[in-house]
């Protein structure tokens, strides 16, 4: 259908250009602060057996600890998704990056207990909503085609922020002990906070589809490129418009019930897996009469692992599917997590599968961060993806406090790791059932590339 000349919407613009610079500093920001997120995040369990042996914490006393970010992290990815729904994402992310920082900076000043469960809860409070909102950001500075692409790259951060945090901790401890890591922590999010002030623009689709000065997104477009500032574009489409109230009860109408629930029910379980192990497989290593030094190897390498999977996947789901590409995912972790119990005892083997482990976890965790993205409209995408990664950290909050539970049940390194097979089975199980109902396997389904129709 003939729209006329310089009547396209923001998005029908965008869907049609290559990514120019001023989008790839966008996205690159997004990632840079799931990079700060993931170092902030999943450091704890690295520094977990140090933590323990200065302040005479037992090490089986740390599941609430893990468990207290987590929760933080959940209660605030669903609270912001419908905050930044509404005001915008930008602020949404800075606000968030300065919360996280400033409270892990006091992490590195605890004495007790109850001192590090408290902050660590708080600290999550500003982690949960930086997540969601910069994939919400990137995902809109992204031709459509290129969503699953751009989204399981910026996911890629997360594990590499915990690359980055082994590296670092195994330099700092020896030398300044756990709590520099922390200060380390909290001093780069809060000068990169001030970064995204100046840098990170708001989502021009977002400001389309509320209605915005017309001017301001003329501004925008002119950045993205300079020939599209004079160039007059419409609002969104009625599939893409502004919804009035709670937006998250658009997660359940105009025929998303069933694809959101089948986003959840994944979600919950390969965010419990991520976590469980993150969390306890230096301790369950340390078990083994393994050095501290080994389960922070460990996690590294299984974040090297999850940083290639996770930019794997991108061009996998777009080639193949989401369906399949998660069907897998989800079984070679059952086979690797089996795996991962029988060589427990041995560092070399350790280090083989953690790599292979990670590459499947995160690439599933990043292909399903991606097909929420793609799968909720503009106007509820963060809202979105910020419920799919709170039911997720549902599961986060789940797993630490069991891998604690069945420690203190005095069950082996091997038990516990042949136990953590089980979540991923339920995973797979979900994502055969999700295909075989009618209607909620186009939510599996990569979207279709406008370059070919």
């Amino acid at each position: 259908m003939d729209r006329g000349p310089h009547t396209l919407t923001v998005s029908e613009v965008m869907d049609e250009r290559p990514l120019g610079r001023f989008q790839v500093l966008t996205i690159l920001l997004c990632c840079l602060v799931i990079v700060l997120d993931g170092f902030d995040t999943q450091s704890i369990g690295v520094l977990a057996p140090s933590i323990s042996e200065t302040l005479g914490i037992p090490l089986k006393a740390f599941g609430p600890v893990f468990s207290g970010a987590l929760f933080g992290l959940m209660i605030s990815s669903m609270g912001m998704g419908p905050v930044a729904d509404r005001w915008g994402r930008k602020w949404a992310v800075v606000l968030s990056t300065l919360m996280f920082a400033i409270f892990t900076l006091l992490t590195a000043r605890v004495t007790s207990f109850n001192e590090l469960l408290i902050l660590r809860f708080l600290t999550g409070l500003g982690l949960g909503g930086a997540i969601p909102n910069a994939v919400a950001l990137a995902c809109e500075y992204a031709p459509k085609r290129l969503v699953p692409v751009v989204v399981c790259f910026i996911t890629s951060g997360m594990p590499l922020g915990l690359v980055v945090a082994g590296l670092v901790s195994s330099v700092m401890i020896p030398r300044w002990g756990w709590r520099s890591v922390f200060y380390i922590g909290g001093i780069l999010p809060f000068g990169i906070a001030f970064v995204l002030i100046k840098w990170l623009p708001e989502s021009v689709r977002f400001l389309s589809v509320r209605g915005a000065d017309k001017v301001k997104i003329a501004r925008i477009m002119g950045r993205i490129s300079p020939e599209l500032a004079n160039v007059s574009v419409s609002r969104e489409t009625s599939q893409d418009h502004a919804r009035p109230g709670m937006s998250v009860k658009y997660l359940f109408t105009e025929g998303r019930t069933a694809g959101t629930i089948l986003l959840w029910v994944p979600f919950f379980m390969n965010l419990l897996i991520l976590y469980f192990i993150v969390s306890w497989l230096p301790s369950l290593l340390r078990q083994v009469n393994m050095p501290i030094s080994a389960g922070v190897a460990a996690v590294s390498i299984f974040s090297l692992g999850s940083i290639i999977g996770s930019l794997v996947q991108g061009p996998l789901v777009t080639r193949c599917g989401a369906y399949i590409v998660l069907l897998a995912d989800f079984s070679m972790c059952i086979l690797l997590v089996w795996s991962l119990a029988l060589v427990a005892s041995s560092l070399p083997l350790v280090m083989a599968v953690s790599l292979i482990l990670g590459g499947s976890v995160a690439g599933a965790q990043a292909g399903l961060n991606s097909l929420a993205a793609g799968f909720y409209p503009t106007s509820i995408r963060s809202t979105g993806v910020g419920w799919a990664l709170g039911v997720g950290r549902i599961g986060s909050v789940v797993g630490p406090v069991l891998g604690g539970v069945m420690l203190s049940m005095a069950w082996t390194p091997q038990q516990i790791l042949f136990a953590a097979a089980a979540p991923a089975f339920c995973a797979a199980i979900a994502i055969m059932l999700s295909n075989r109902l009618r209607g909620s396997a186009s939510a599996y389904r990569p979207a279709p590339d406008p370059s070919r129709a």
